[in-house]
């Protein structure tokens, strides 16, 4: 049986539609998630769902523990991640309110966040050409058709450290590098989901356009907040779309990703290590 992770980022707290079961505690050899993990049902499709930044949002995007995230998720059985995240636009076409189903990511985080399970005791180079599973970017894609809401189907997202926002040149910066949008979350979430095995998508919703543009100066707070807060409810529309239509058999290579990518040799592999990371290798180390 598949089961869907949904991570909500800024304003998404809970998924309407949702039969909660239980609310799990999940322990981890990278400490602790950002919160209990919800389980539930949604049109027949168990789902797991974590708020990254926290019940409350008091979780700052440089102190998220990506991998306690990621493997919590995988250690409940998710196979799917569907990653909602506010972002800023880089480009006038793509406009607020808008969404964006990225196909690339750019790393301008230098806070040394931790993008790895495997930062010691084994060696692995996972494949990373195409961070986001282009199967379930898809479907997410035509549900946000289906939905009558416009979604640009691809792009580069680049990923800044935060909290605070872009300087001008910054901005002006990645525009020149030809991204479409920036946040501040995604890129360890895509990487630890491709170590963990698990596809991973972004559906990115667009609340402002980032300080490059010549009308950013009128843009207050409050204006993004009601963005958001659109955005977070057309959100919960796709997901109660999209999770029905995700197939329960995978075909993508998102499976198998760390078949050819492990370095070390079995028999290197301390005891310790191998029981610390089982729930990740131990289908290809015993």
């Amino acid at each position: 049986m598949s089961t869907i992770g949904i991570i909500g980022g800024s304003g998404l707290y809970k998924i309407d539609g949702l039969k909660v079961k239980e609310a799990i505690k999940v322990d981890t050899p990278f400490g602790q998630p950002s919160s209990e993990f919800i389980k539930g049902e949604l049109d027949g499709r168990e789902v797991i769902f974590l708020p990254r930044h926290g019940k409350h949002h008091e979780i700052n995007p440089t102190k998220i523990n990506y991998c306690a995230n990621i493997y919590g998720m995988k250690k409940l059985g998710v196979d799917r991640i569907i990653s909602v995240s506010a972002c800023g636009s880089l480009k006038e076409e793509i406009k607020p309110l808008d969404f964006v189903i990225p196909l690339q990511l750019i790393d301008r985080t230098n806070q040394a966040r931790q993008h790895t399970f495997f930062d010691r005791d084994v060696t692995v180079h996972v494949a990373f050409a195409h961070p986001f599973c282009d199967e379930l970017s898809k479907v997410v894609a035509d549900s946000l058709e289906s939905n009558n809401l416009k979604v640009h189907l691809g792009g580069i997202y680049i990923n800044m450290e935060g909290p605070q926002f872009s300087t001008l040149a910054e901005s002006n910066l990645y525009r020149s590098w030809g991204a479409d949008i920036i946040g501040m979350t995604n890129m360890a979430e895509a990487r630890l989901a491709r170590e963990a095995e698990i596809c991973y998508v972004t559906l990115a919703a667009v609340t402002d356009y980032d300080c490059w543009h010549e009308s950013h100066d009128t843009v207050t707070v409050d204006v993004i907040i009601e963005n958001l807060n659109k955005n977070v409810e057309n959100a919960k529309k796709v997901l109660r779309s999209a999770i029905p239509a995700i197939s329960k058999t995978r075909k993508c290579s998102c499976a198998d990703a760390l078949k050819h990518a492990i370095v070390t040799r079995p028999e290197a592999v301390s005891k310790e290590a191998k029981e610390r990371l089982s729930l990740l290798i131990g289908k290809y180390i015993k």
